[in-house]
């Protein structure tokens, strides 16, 4: 009956290590997935401790980029390619790769509650040479096989407990022994529980609160970081934009240019032009070739530099693809006046590097507390319980001695084993109980004093470094909001002297046909044209600029971009 009582409590004890519930730490993306270590002796816990294998690794190739694929040509809005960017830019796939590694640093902090088990076995064969008659052998042999299995857990509520089980054979060849073989079996519990020091369990599972509070704060870093990235790809899209309508006013200056000087050729043909004035269209002809040549390997070079962002520079065959972007160069018309105060406001409450800095401050309040608990008293409750038994081949002599100081010999043999150890064991005939308190008192504990003062005075810091943080935000929403406003300005102002450019030109080609005025005036004329309508793209481009940089400071971005980090 005790054996079996006894058998019954092994198998609860492993059972309840096997039915311990894997603890996960929150996803954020649907395609990551934490790799939970497998439950005690299943077939997946074999093959992850003994056969574990190395993890082989795939680059996948860039998606989506056959759906904006239109004839020999990759046609993108602007939505399109930050869709593009989101999928497979190999930055953005860093940082959410990065992601991942404070997500397992909540598992490795759920370490503190994992049981451990230890099982140890040895076998020591001893010979030793005897110098006294009650040795009972004039050269003694023992062989000691100790078995020793101790399991060990913290639990949540801060109890320390464990669970050590001995068992042990001995035979010697001593003429004196009673038990030989002898069998020993014994089983300890102890315990040990907190009352003052360590006993918060918000102390107790500092190490956890910090992991999922670090997590908070990494996945603001992140969505930083992403608007930060999508911030640099976007302006790789104006570039492009910028670089296209720079070639076409080029190309444009190159035709009026290529006019020009045909038409100066034509009249110094029929002798209308001194044969000394021809160089000068030819200069202005010569100097258009240079500056469309540099502007088409300048949009080249702008392309390869967003194919890069959109990782179609990974396919060998699209990237051959010519780009078509369908985003209008020239801003929109809205001149709504900015709310600076409420841009302000917007910006404090939502930006990521500033709630990343704010989660700061949930991990000083925790240090703080830990650092308030260990200048406590340590005061405890301890206690153990422990059982053992004995048993072997009992040896039955009629004395000890013979009369002539031998060993009287053996008249017989009470059978016995293990079981017999196993039953006294499980029997508690043999106990042995124990408990008490332990007080440690810290009559001068500087350490402790000097750790909470460290998490006071960072504390401070923290908050100190998120008012500075504030009014530098502050001073980054008002001059964005100022670079917006000129630039739209700009614009205007842009497109009156592109305007006025342009009839100035008409104006001058008028009048050179009545001859009132040089080829010079009417070249003067041109040049100031294709000025005109380079700042008007460069202003237009600009204005692009620094709104998608008012979102940026704003921490708007990606919501006015329409993406979510979920």
């Amino acid at each position: 009956m005790l054996r079996t009582f006894s058998i019954f409590l092994l198998l609860g004890i492993s059972m309840s290590a096997q039915t311990v519930n894997p603890i996960t730490a929150p996803n954020i993306y649907k395609d990551s997935e934490l790799v939970n270590y497998p439950k005690f002796g299943t077939k997946d816990y074999i093959r992850t401790i003994f056969r574990r294998e190395t993890p082989k690794f795939e680059m996948q190739g860039p998606v989506k980029l056959q759906d904006y694929v239109s004839g020999s040509k990759l046609d993108l809005s602007l939505k399109a390619y930050l869709e593009l960017v989101l999928n497979n830019s190999t930055d953005i796939q860093i940082q959410r790769m990065v992601l991942e590694i404070p997500k397992n640093a909540i598992t490795r902090s759920y370490s503190i509650f994992d049981p451990q088990f230890v099982g140890r076995f040895n076998s020591t064969r001893t010979k030793t040479v005897t110098t006294d008659a009650l040795a009972g052998a004039s050269t003694l042999s023992s062989l000691s096989q100790p078995l020793t299995l101790n399991w060990q857990q913290t639990a949540p509520t801060g109890t320390q407990y464990s669970i050590n089980y001995g068992a042990s054979k001995n035979s010697t060849n001593n003429s004196f022994a009673t038990l030989n073989p002898a069998y020993g079996s014994n089983l300890n519990l102890s315990f040990n529980q907190p009352l003052i020091r360590g006993r918060d369990l918000q102390v107790l599972r500092a190490p956890i609160l910090l992991a999922k509070s670090r997590l908070r704060g990494s996945e603001f870093a992140f969505q930083d970081q992403i608007q930060q990235l999508l911030t640099n790809a976007e302006n790789a899209y104006w570039d492009v934009i910028g670089a296209r309508e720079n070639l076409k006013v080029q190309e444009q200056a190159l035709a009026l240019a290529d006019t020009s000087l045909k038409r100066a050729q034509r009249e110094l043909e029929l002798g209308a032009l001194p044969a000394l004035e021809i160089y000068q269209p030819q200069a202005v002809y010569a100097r258009a070739e240079i500056l469309v040549t540099q502007a088409r390997y300048r949009l080249a070079q702008t392309e390869d530099a967003l194919r890069r962002q959109m990782g179609i520079d990974l396919d060998p065959e699209l990237r051959k693809l010519p780009i078509t972007l369908s985003e209008s160069v020239l801003p929109p018309t809205d001149n709504k006046p900015f709310d600076k105060e409420a841009l302000v406001s917007d910006a404090i409450r939502v930006r990521p590097d500033l709630l990343n800095q704010r989660q700061q401050l949930d991990i000083d309040d925790i240090n703080l507390h830990v650092a308030s608990d260990g200048m406590r008293p340590d005061f405890s409750l301890f206690g153990n319980y422990s059982s053992q038994g004995r048993g072997g081949p009992t040896l039955r002599r009629q004395t000890i001695f013979n009369p002539d100081g031998t060993s009287s010999p053996i008249t017989s043999v009470l059978p016995g084993g293990f079981p017999d150890a196993f039953d006294q064991m499980f029997g508690f005939g043999f106990p042995i109980i124990g408990g008490g308190i332990q007080l440690r008192l810290p009559i001068k504990d500087r350490n402790s004093s000097a750790n909470y003062a460290d998490a006071v005075v960072t504390k401070r810091l923290d908050q100190l470094r998120i008012r500075a943080l504030e009014q530098n935000v502050r001073l980054d929403v008002l001059n964005a909001v100022n670079q917006v406003e000129n630039s739209r300005a700009s614009v205007d102002l842009a497109k009156i002297a592109a305007d006025l450019a342009q009839k100035r030109v008409e104006a001058d080609q008028k009048r050179y046909e009545l001859g009132t005025i040089t080829l010079f005036f009417l070249l003067d004329s041109q040049n100031a044209l294709t000025q005109a309508q380079s700042d008007l793209v460069t202003q237009s481009v600009q204005y692009r600029r620094n709104l998608l940089n008012l979102y940026r400071r704003t921490g708007t971005l990606l919501t006015e971009r329409g993406i979510t980090t979920n």
